[in-house]
């Protein structure tokens, strides 16, 4: 069986650490999330637990995707939103990962969130 076409990632953050984001035009904030992912979050009573969880979500992305494909990625080449029945999934902003399939799991407790991601190439 033959593995190269395929990554994971998986990455637990601390929520708490995200309280102190109270302010969406925070220069962490603008370098890690997208307007609509701020959009997202911000309008949420627990703001911070889902930046946490989207946090979770780009560095496990970063992780399998730079895996991948060699080659180092960053916040902003991924935007994480959800269907209306609350799914997560990923809109790739960098053309050149458009290529890619990537299942995405979400979750949090009181005190962590975590998210693991597999990322495909090809058909």
């Amino acid at each position: 069986m033959n593995f190269d076409n395929l990554a994971i990632g998986v990455d637990t953050e601390e929520i708490d650490r995200f309280k102190s984001y109270s302010d969406r035009n925070d220069p962490f904030v603008k370098k890690v999330f997208t307007e609509k992912e701020a959009d997202y979050c911000y309008s949420k009573k627990i703001f911070y637990q889902h930046l946490a969880a989207r946090f979770c979500a780009k560095e496990a992305l970063i992780k399998a995707v730079s895996s991948l494909l060699g080659k180092q990625y960053f916040y902003l080449d991924f935007e994480i939103l959800n269907y209306d029945s609350g799914e997560p999934y990923v809109v790739f902003c960098n053309e050149e990962l458009k290529q890619l399939k990537v299942k995405i799991s979400l979750s949090h407790s009181k005190i962590n969130a975590t998210a693991s991601v597999a990322v495909f190439l090809g058909e």
